[in-house]
C-alpha cells in the first residue's frame, strides 16, 4: 500500500516536472488547494513543481518526498544555495545594518545563496542577513539534541516546521537535518525509518527517540527528554518518566518503540 503522503498522483508519476524553491518565509503544504495543512516548507528550500493550475502549485519536496500543493507564487526558479540558517531565526536586512528595516524573518533550516560575505553581514538576493547567523551548505551540526534545544519555548503547531510554530515530527526533523541525517517528516514515518529498535526497559542515552502512536521525543539525558507538546502547547524538556505516565494516562498507550541512531 502506497503513502500519499510521498507519493505522486499514478498519472503525474512519470512527469518530468520543474526544479523550483520556496521563495517566502515559512508556507504550509497542504493536501489539496485550500485544505489544512499538512506540513511546512521554508525559505530556500528546493522541490519540484509537478503540476500549476489557478494559483496552486502540486510539489514534492527533495528533504523528505512530501506531496502537497502551496500557492505558485510563493514559488521561484531554482538557485544554487551557499548557506543555511544555523540560528532559530535571523532577519534579513534592507542593508549592511542593523538599524536598517529588517525586510523579513527566516527560520532555522532556511537556504539563502550569498554572494557576498563583509566582517558582519552576508548580502543575498533577499537583502543582508548578519554572516554568524548562517552555516555554509555542506556543514553540519554534530549533536541532534542541542540543535533542538534551540527552540525551546517554540508554540506547538501541528504541522509546524518553523521557529513560529513547530510539531514533535518537525522538532526532530529539524535537528536531524541540521546534522546531514536524513530524515522524514511525520512521526509514524520517522519510526519506521530512523535509528535501532532496542528492547524495552533498555536506558535511555542522549539522542534515542521515544514513539508513542502519533509523537515521538528526543532523549537528552537518561530521566529528561526535550519536545514538541501539545500538552503545554510548546517546545518543553519534561522528565522522562513522568512523560511517559501522563502520555499514558491521557492517550491510553504507552512508548511504542525506543530507538537508537
Amino acid at each position: 500500500m502506497t503513502d500519499p503522503r510521498v507519493t505522486l498522483p499514478s498519472d503525474l508519476a512519470l512527469g518530468k516536472g520543474q526544479p523550483m524553491q520556496v521563495a517566502v518565509a515559512v508556507v504550509d503544504l497542504v493536501r489539496a488547494p485550500d485544505g489544512p495543512r499538512e506540513r511546512q516548507v521554508v525559505f530556500g528550500e528546493t522541490i519540484t513543481q509537478i503540476t500549476n493550475k489557478i494559483g496552486w502549485s502540486l510539489i514534492q519536496t527533495d528533504k523528505d518526498g512530501y506531496v502537497g500543493y502551496v500557492p505558485t507564487d510563493t514559488l521561484a526558479p531554482q538557485a544554487k544555495p551557499t548557506h543555511w540558517v544555523s540560528a532559530l531565526a535571523t532577519h534579513v536586512y534592507q542593508s549592511a545594518n542593523l538599524k536598517s528595516p529588517d525586510l523579513s524573518t527566516l527560520t532555522f533550516g532556511s537556504k539563502v545563496t550569498v554572494t557576498e560575505i563583509d566582517a558582519r553581514f552576508a548580502h543575498c538576493k533577499a537583502g543582508y542577513i548578519p554572516q554568524n547567523h548562517l552555516t555554509k551548505i555542506g556543514t553540519h551540526l554534530n549533536d541532534p539534541v542541542s540543535a533542538a534545544e534551540l527552540f525551546i519555548g517554540t508554540p506547538y503547531l501541528w504541522g509546524g516546521n518553523s521557529r513560529l510554530g513547530i510539531d514533535c515530527s518537525g522538532l526532530i526533523q529539524a535537528a536531524f537535518l541540521a546534522c546531514g541525517t536524513h530524515c522524514p517528516g511525520d512521526a509514524d514515518q520517522q519510526e519506521a525509518a530512523l535509528g535501532n529498535l532496542l528492547a524495552p526497559g533498555s536506558p535511555a542515552e542522549r539522542g534515542d527517540l521515544l514513539f508513542w502512536k502519533g509523537h515521538v521525543a528526543m532523549v537528552v539525558d537518561p530521566k529528561t527528554i526535550i519536545h514538541a507538546s501539545g500538552h503545554p502547547m510548546s517546545v518543553v524538556y519534561e522528565p522522562l518518566e513522568a512523560a511517559i505516565e501522563r502520555i499514558k494516562a491521557q492517550e491510553g498507550h504507552g512508548v511504542s518503540s525506543h530507538k537508537r541512531l
